[in-house]
């Protein structure tokens, strides 16, 4: 999720593009594409932490233990990580405007399925869904921010675009809390629907005159599979590690071989694909290596306590979810 923050602004930087002299300048019109924009992205960060403290009730209520009930979260944010590669391919070849546009709508559609499912399977499994849509949101907002702002004004764009990644998982478990205490957990996810599918049509019809041209290239499939099959053996042996005694179980010994292959397999092939998945040659400038080393591990500690915290104060201190929000 953080690399798309990272190479938003780098996903059409292998083609020249035409931005139309119609794009507004100034203005509410503008700042009003703008909002719009910050609020896709937005609602694609918040959904990373609105769910941490309704946990142990989506847990209980769908008849499972605590641990299994972080799927909930980390289905989402492993098939966010997956999807973001694959937003320049999708950009290139169906256009930038109609990939955020479809993924935005199927962003509000999900969250309503989610709210609806049975069993925490079939959450899971809407999650994996709506994090394939909110993948794209991220990296495009902030690429349409920036093509269709003036040069000067470009800064402020990205300041209201950073407002919003920051502020969305620091102010949304509380607002989880009080949704699921008052409103039942599905209402975490209900409360998405109105937005995305009221802003999906407003955004299409405003930008689809700014829609990017369309270059069929190829995908690289080998590198997407060894993404795919590395984050989710490290995912998997994550989640079970504890339950499983970790590497006393062959399971979890087998699942971190498999990381390792397929990382080491995952960074060969990229860095001697022509038309790599992820562009890691991008690394050989040493201040973005040092930020891309220096923000997970931030973001990493961040998003730990983010989720553990709010668990051991409902489980231990006997706090509503509420108050751990």
């Amino acid at each position: 999720m953080t690399t798309a923050a990272a190479n938003g602004d780098t996903y059409f930087s292998s083609r020249k593009e035409h931005v139309p002299a119609t794009a507004p300048n100034s203005g509410m019109a503008l700042w009003g594409i703008g909002i719009l924009l910050a609020v896709a992205n937005f609602l694609a960060v918040l959904d990373v932490s609105i769910a941490n403290v309704s946990v142990p009730t989506i847990a209980g209520n769908l008849g499972a233990s605590t641990s299994q009930g972080t799927w909930v979260i980390t289905s989402y944010s492993v098939a966010e990580a997956i999807m973001v590669p694959l937003t320049g391919w999708l950009a290139n070849r169906f256009g930038a405007v109609r990939v955020f546009v479809t993924a935005m709508l199927g962003f509000g559609c999900f969250s309503a399925m989610c709210g609806l499912a049975p069993t925490l399977n079939s959450l899971v499994f809407f999650r994996v869904m709506q994090g394939f849509c909110g993948g794209p949101l991220m990296p495009l907002s902030q690429t349409l921010l920036m093509r269709i702002f003036p040069k000067e004004k470009q800064g402020m764009a990205l300041g209201l675009w950073v407002m919003t990644t920051l502020t969305a998982p620091i102010a949304w478990p509380m607002l989880g809390g009080i949704l699921c205490d008052n409103l039942g957990w599905p209402s975490i996810f209900w409360v998405n629907v109105p937005i995305a599918l009221i802003c999906a049509p407003i955004l299409y019809t405003i930008l689809r005159k700014f829609e990017t041209a369309l270059v069929k290239v190829r995908i690289d499939l080998v590198g997407l599979v060894l993404l795919v099959v590395f984050v989710g053996s490290l995912q998997l042996m994550l989640d079970l590690g504890k339950e499983h005694d970790w590497f006393e179980s062959g399971m979890i010994t087998t699942l971190a071989v498999v990381t390792v292959v397929g990382f080491g397999a995952f960074l060969i092939w990229e860095l001697t694909e022509k038309e790599p998945v992820v562009n890691l040659r991008v690394f050989r400038h040493r201040g973005l290596a040092a930020a891309r080393l220096t923000l997970p591990l931030a973001y990493g500690g961040f998003m730990a306590s983010n989720v553990l915290v709010p668990q051991w104060l409902q489980l231990n201190m006997g706090y509503t979810a509420t108050w751990a929000g």
